[in-house]
């Protein structure tokens, strides 16, 4: 049977009670309601959106109208819209639970069912086994009664609060000689994030035409993720072709946002989920109060910690997910993960957003250009000041989700003290009390960083490497950035002999 995973539902579509179907779907929104009558939120506002997926407009009707017949006033989304919709919608009309029917970055044959909860962050422990418990307490069937979808001023809302990012949190800049080289990868964020960057003043945007109308077979990639190898290759011919600035990506779902800029030699490069990270939570704390919280996770690099104070703020570390690094604490002013998550405006969005993301990082590029300056010459100014902060990843596909938990488990059992030659320390997460409790090993050296766990979501050991190497000044850059990829290097193989 499917169980609640990473804030809901996700699996294939198939029937049974282990896949994706109208059936799986009523049952979680049966459960749902009755855990909102539980707690006296019976009759409260509920929000449901899906993205273009196969069955998703069924899998919405369905959930839209179980929320009806059971006296919820429900705002069923106009047509497919990204995942961020729905958590701003959740927050600003003070509903009690959202759901979106998306697999965000998943192959084209899954579907998934992702909750909000009051506030609008994602569903959390124990919530997310107390509805699981009233799902397995269904034993009738559900009521129906239809809904007319709603209107666009819910979504109008959401655009102006996005296009209004670059004047609350940026600053002057030449934004209409800005060229973007855009992709949302066959998603549901293309026409929002267009519409977003025109109304902020970027209309010089370059599509990739294959890429930009909703298809849910995602016919030019393998896999929907521009993490994945080949999945920006079209995006970087396009950005070359036509001169561009800068080159983003949005995810199918478009709550996840990528960054790719051009090198002196005139190739382009897709920067790492920590890189952009750090150049907008830089960014944030520009004008954000005194004592601002910024905040990542335990996988991530800590090139944000020490920036944070630098520039005088809060840091907090939580453990992986968007459903944690939305609680990271008060005064919370940006928050990101590494897998190109970021959440630039969390008193409006309480969850990651490809779309604000993209606005953000377009306002920050023209900034720079009128300056003379780029992304890549601000990554080194943090290499000088702080030590360059090199990351990678190693996932290791296994044959089942027991298979990953098993190698942590030998690991914990006798943790290495030397990786890669160097003395490391060992921190056992399921040792921690409280929240950062989670299966999961940390290795830290003088100069190396390795957390290994296994995946929430997939049959995956998945690995978190990072080498701070010191840089003296501009001129011992390429010598640091050689010292850290052999010391990547000596990791990865490592890893992939555990």
């Amino acid at each position: 049977m499917l169980r609640f995973g990473t804030a809901g539902l996700r699996g294939p579509l198939q029937d049974g009670p282990d896949g994706m179907n109208v059936t799986t779907v009523s049952r979680a929104t049966a459960g749902i309601v009755e855990w909102l009558r539980g707690r006296c939120l019976g009759g409260g506002a509920v929000i449901v959106g899906r993205d273009a997926r196969h069955g998703s407009a069924e899998f919405a009707t369905a959930t839209a109208e179980i929320f009806a017949a059971a006296g919820f006033p429900v705002t069923l989304l106009p047509r497919p819209l990204p995942t961020p919709v729905v958590a701003y919608a959740v927050r600003a009309l003070g509903a009690v639970a959202g759901v979106q029917i998306t697999a965000s970055h998943n192959p084209a044959g899954d579907n998934g069912y992702k909750v909000y909860l009051d506030g609008g962050s994602q569903l959390l422990a124990p919530a997310d086994t107390e509805i699981e418990r009233c799902i397995d307490a269904v034993t009738e069937p559900v009521d129906r009664v239809p809904v007319a979808p709603a209107d666009d001023e819910i979504v109008d809302s959401y655009l102006s609060r996005v296009a209004a990012l670059p004047s609350t949190i940026g600053g002057p800049g030449a934004r209409s000689a800005l060229r973007i080289a855009l992709t949302p990868l066959h998603g549901v964020g293309g026409d929002l994030v267009v519409r977003a960057l025109a109304a902020a003043g970027f209309t010089d945007v370059h599509v990739v035409d294959e890429q930009f109308e909703p298809d849910p077979d995602f016919p030019t990639v393998a896999f929907p993720n521009p993490e994945e190898p080949g999945a920006t290759d079209l995006l970087l011919a396009l950005a070359a072709r036509v001169g561009a600035d800068v080159a983003l990506a949005l995810d199918p779902d478009a709550d996840r946002c990528a960054v790719g800029v051009p090198l002196p030699d005139n190739s382009w490069r897709m920067l790492r989920g920590d890189e952009t990270g750090v150049l907008l939570g830089d960014c944030v704390l520009r004008t954000a109060p005194p004592d601002a919280l910024v905040a990542t996770t335990i996988v991530s690099s800590r090139l944000l910690s020490e920036l944070a104070q630098a520039r005088g703020a809060r840091y907090a570390e939580t453990l992986t997910g968007f459903k944690w690094l939305a609680r990271a604490g008060d005064g919370l002013v940006y928050a990101y993960e590494e897998a190109i998550g970021h959440c630039v405006d969390p008193a409006a969005v309480r969850d990651k957003d490809g779309i604000s993301a993209a606005v953000l990082t377009a306002d920050l590029v023209a900034r720079l250009k009128s300056a003379g300056r780029t992304l890549t010459d601000v990554l080194d100014d943090y290499a000088v000041e702080f030590g360059l902060h090199t990351t990678d990843q190693v996932s290791l596909r296994l044959a089942s989700a027991a298979a990953a938990a098993d190698m942590v488990a030998r690991l914990r059992t006798d943790p290495p003290r030397l990786i890669a030659g160097e003395p490391v320390e060992y921190t056992d997460q399921l040792q921690v009390r409280g929240r950062m409790r989670t299966d999961a090993l940390i290795f830290e050296g003088p100069a190396t960083r390795l957390v290994v766990r296994p995946s929430g979501t997939e049959p995956k050991l998945k690995c978190y490497l990072e080498v701070v190497t010191p840089v003296a000044d501009p001129a011992a850059l390429p010598a640091a950035r050689a010292a850290a990829g052999e010391r990547l290097s000596e990791l990865r193989k490592f890893c992939l002999e555990l």
